[in-house]
This record gives structure tokens, C-alpha cells and sequence, in this order.
């Protein structure tokens, strides 16, 4: 069974940094395509970032020079770090895996879910 189980969540300030860790079980994060999804507010999830196979990366407008995303094969995790962190980013961070190797932004092409981590960011 596939689970994805993300942290490092929490309340800073505008300007700050935070890394967020998605740690995935019965899966290798190097084969298949991982991205992170958040939802703005009464919205559906909108595409944040993703990494394919190939070690690719891909962001949203929003977030591009902000945030990176990389993953680290022998922990089997992937990462999101989020920097110049704006009010804005506040959300609920969502990890997510594809079951193909290849880059998607469409929520509905991801299979596996994380339960999700908060971050805030005050102004």
C-alpha cells in the first residue's frame, strides 16, 4: 500500500522559509513523477511543483524562484522548499504521486495522496 505522509508545516512569518518533507512507503520517488498541490481558499487543489523520474522540475507562476522541489532517493522523500514565503502561500500542502514517470500539473492525474500539512504565513 502506497502512503504518502508529509511534515514540516507550521505558522512563520512573510519572508520566512520552511521545508516540507513528504515521506513515501511502497514506492520509489526516482520512478515515478511527485508534486505537491495546495488549495487556495474555496477553491479545488491548484498544481504547486513537481519533479519527474528524470529528476525534472516544474512550478506554478506563483511559486517559481521561490520554492524548489527535490527528492532524496535513499530516504525516499521528496522535499519542497519554500522560500520568501508571501501570506498568500497560506494552505493546506498536499503530497501526491503519479503512477507513471511522466510530469503532470492536472490533480487528476496523481493517484496517491498525503493527508496534508498547514502552513501559515503572517503578514
Amino acid at each position: 500500500q502506497v502512503q504518502l505522509v508529509e511534515s514540516g508545516g507550521g505558522l512563520v512569518q512573510a519572508g520566512d522559509s520552511l521545508r516540507l518533507s513528504c515521506a513515501v512507503s511502497a514506492r520509489t520517488v526516482s520512478s515515478y513523477c511527485m508534486g505537491w498541490f495546495r488549495p487556495p481558499p474555496g477553491k479545488e487543489r491548484e498544481f504547486v511543483a513537481a519533479i519527474n523520474w528524470g529528476g525534472g522540475t516544474y512550478f506554478a507562476d506563483s511559486v517559481k524562484g521561490r520554492f524548489t522541489i527535490s527528492r532524496d532517493s535513499a530516504k525516499n522523500t521528496v522535499y519542497l522548499q519554500m522560500n520568501s514565503l508571501r501570506p498568500e502561500d497560506t494552505a493546506v500542502y498536499y503530497c501526491a504521486s503519479r503512477s507513471v514517470k511522466y510530469y503532470s500539473r492536472d490533480l487528476g492525474h496523481y493517484d496517491y495522496w498525503g493527508q496534508g500539512t498547514q502552513v501559515t504565513v503572517s503578514s
